[in-house]
């Protein structure tokens, strides 16, 4: 799996843009092959933060993805914001849910 990650910091006028750009592009992604999920949050403690969020399956339908014209209306997005948006890619080999606390605290179920 891959996690890709887009923080960006929008002036508070560009906001509602950005937003009218973003949403139809989360909607799209949902659909792409290989789309696990895909998230806008607003930053509680930082104003004026977005993030995009998305897991993929596998690098190519990522590939794919980077090269479709739902992220390339992302990155006319990214244009509007203060400064240079923090963008990563992180590959995840493997993932665990609950059962990690229960072990942790000494927990059976």
């Amino acid at each position: 799996m891959i996690k890709s990650t887009v923080r960006m910091t929008i002036p508070p006028p560009k906001i509602p843009a950005v937003m009218a750009i973003l949403r139809p592009v989360v909607e799209l992604c949902r659909d792409d092959p290989g789309c696990l999920s895909c998230h806008l949050y607003e930053d509680l403690q930082e104003k004026n933060v977005l993030m995009l969020e998305e897991m993929w399956r596998t690098e190519d339908e990522l590939n794919l993805h980077l090269r479709s014209d739902e992220y390339r209306n992302l990155l006319l997005a990214v244009e509007l914001a203060l400064k240079r948006p923090e963008i990563r890619f992180d590959t995840i080999s493997s993932s665990a849910g609950i059962e990690i606390i229960e072990k942790a605290r000494g927990e059976a179920r």
